[in-house]
């Protein structure tokens, strides 16, 4: 069985043979014409060792184990850009992650990017049984606390000449569901309409879910119903992930295509979402759109505004009330 490319280039394949087709969809797909043990033998053994690693111990569902693939071939392949060659999975020490994190640091990647990066560490560790390598607080290498209260606003919004410059179908269409629903991004990814859409609300499966928890948002409006109309006519009865796609090549596609359109920090349209959710439950502007803040509320706004929290903490699929200050501020 022949690997996939991607996954084949991002766990360090140095110079594998590709041949090129044309197909339907006109952008190209490539297949590999050299067999999967050829293709091995160019893999560096942190590469191939840490890929192993993850194809033996299947921990977390099916999306958790494909994030926990990807961030292990990039941490192998940053600390070969570091100067660390020939290293094996045994050969993790503290040197290796204090490097990875001081870089991480460096690049003034967000709070939760590097904790998320962090923890794949974590994993790696325990599963070669060195867990003492790495400090048991994230503290010890300089990773500041997340913050749970905004002091501005992160809303963003993707306006049609925006989503125009986006050429792939299943992509624009993940990123209008992103905007009308608040969905994450794996969420909009994996949507299938015909399943999701139960006419006044969409109901969510667990495995496309963050923590693995089936949710319910409601569709309050026309321009909602607009969208999943739209959906529905892209993909019929099937899934915006097309049949000849699985989720991580779907995910790098939609990386692939919102870049080139010139697109980032799209889980801004998850803070767009929450702040006009707010603003219609309660009938004022959330703190950090510019409304007033909760140290000023009356006894009857206080009580509207936690009911408002509560309802947002259902619809995003959040654990706590709390969370929900990182998008409307307190």
């Amino acid at each position: 069985m022949l690997p996939e490319t991607g996954i084949l280039r991002s766990w360090g394949v140095v110079s594998p043979i590709y041949h090129a087709q044309s197909c339907s969809s006109g952008y190209g797909s490539w297949e590999i014409i050299n067999t999967y043990q050829k293709c091995l033998e160019h893999m560096r053994d942190l590469n191939y060792q840490l890929r192993q690693l993850c194809l033996k111990n299947r921990d977390g569902s099916y999306a958790t184990q494909a994030q926990r693939l990807w961030l292990l071939s990039l941490i192998a392949n940053q600390l070969h850009e570091l100067g660390y060659r020939q290293l094996e999975a045994q050969s993790l020490k503290p040197k290796h992650v204090e490097a990875l994190t001081q870089h991480w640091l460096t690049e003034e990647l967000a709070i939760a990017t590097i904790k998320n990066r962090v923890s794949a560490l974590r994993w790696w560790a325990m599963k070669v049984d060195r867990q003492n390598v790495i400090a048991r607080i994230n503290d010890h290498y300089g990773i500041p606390h997340r913050q749970f209260v905004t002091e501005e606003s992160k809303a963003k919004t993707v306006d049609a000449g925006a989503l125009d410059k986006v050429r792939d179908a299943s992509v624009r269409m993940s990123l209008e569901l992103q905007a009308a629903f608040g969905l994450r991004r794996e969420e909009a990814i994996k949507f299938i309409p015909s399943y999701a859409d139960r006419g006044d609300k969409l109901v969510l499966k667990d495995t496309w879910t963050k923590g693995g928890k089936a949710r319910e948002v409601p569709i309050r409006t026309n321009a909602q119903r607009g969208v999943l109309d739209r959906a529905h006519k892209l993909t019929g009865r099937g899934a915006l992930i097309p049949a000849n796609r699985n989720y991580v090549e779907q995910l790098r596609i939609y990386e692939g295509h919102t870049g080139r359109a010139g697109l980032s920090k799209l889980h801004g349209l998850r803070h767009a979402y929450a702040q006009q959710r707010y603003q219609e439950l309660t009938g004022w502007a959330s703190p950090a759109a510019g409304g007033p803040g909760s140290n000023t509320f009356t006894r009857e706004q206080k009580t509207r505004d936690t009911e408002a929290r509560l309802t947002l903490s259902r619809d995003l699929g959040h654990e706590r009330r709390s969370i929900t200050s990182i998008h409307l501020g307190r």
